[in-house]
C-alpha cells in the first residue's frame, strides 16, 4: 500500500467507529486481526474484535477527535495520536462504577496494514488518569 492509502484507511478506522457501524468498521480489518488491549492481553480475530466492540458500546460511549495519523515509508504500519471524548456508561468488569462520568483521554495507536486492512491494532492510554476522572 502506499503512504497515502494507509493514511486514507486509518482515517477510515476512526471516522467509521465514530459512525457506530460496527459492521462497516470490522470490514475494514483483516479475519485474523491481533488487537492488543491497552494494559491487558492479545486477542486475535474479527469475532473477538467484534465481541470486544459489544463490551465497549454496552459501557462506554466514545467518540474519537484531533487525529493525527503517521505512517511509515512503504504504508505498511502507522501510528495516532487522538483524543478520546468519552462518557462511562455501564460498570466494566473491575473498574470503578458508572454513572455516565465524562472524560476526556489523549491516546495513541499502532497499526500493521496487509493487503490494504488493519492487520494489527495496539491501543494506549493512561488508564489510572481514566480512573481518576471518572472517580472524581
Amino acid at each position: 500500500m502506499t503512504q497515502a492509502a494507509t493514511r486514507t484507511l486509518i482515517e477510515s478506522y476512526y471516522a467509521t467507529f465514530n459512525a457506530g457501524n460496527r459492521d462497516d468498521f470490522l470490514a475494514l480489518l483483516t479475519e485474523d486481526v491481533a488487537h492488543d488491549i491497552n494494559q491487558g492481553g492479545r486477542e486475535t480475530g474479527k469475532a473477538s474484535f467484534r465481541t470486544f466492540l459489544e463490551r465497549m458500546d454496552r459501557c462506554y460511549k466514545e467518540t474519537i477527535a484531533d487525529i493525527v495519523v503517521m505512517v511509515n515509508e512503504d504504508g505498511t504500519r502507522a501510528a495516532a495520536e487522538f483524543m478520546v471524548h468519552g462518557q462511562y456508561l455501564s460498570t466494566d468488569d473491575g473498574l470503578p462504577e458508572a454513572n455516565g462520568q465524562t472524560y476526556l483521554l489523549p491516546a495513541g495507536a499502532f497499526f500493521t496494514v496487509s493487503d490494504g486492512k488493519v492487520a494489527r491494532i495496539s491501543n494506549y492510554y493512561n488508564l489510572p488518569e481514566w480512573e481518576r476522572q471518572v472517580t472524581t
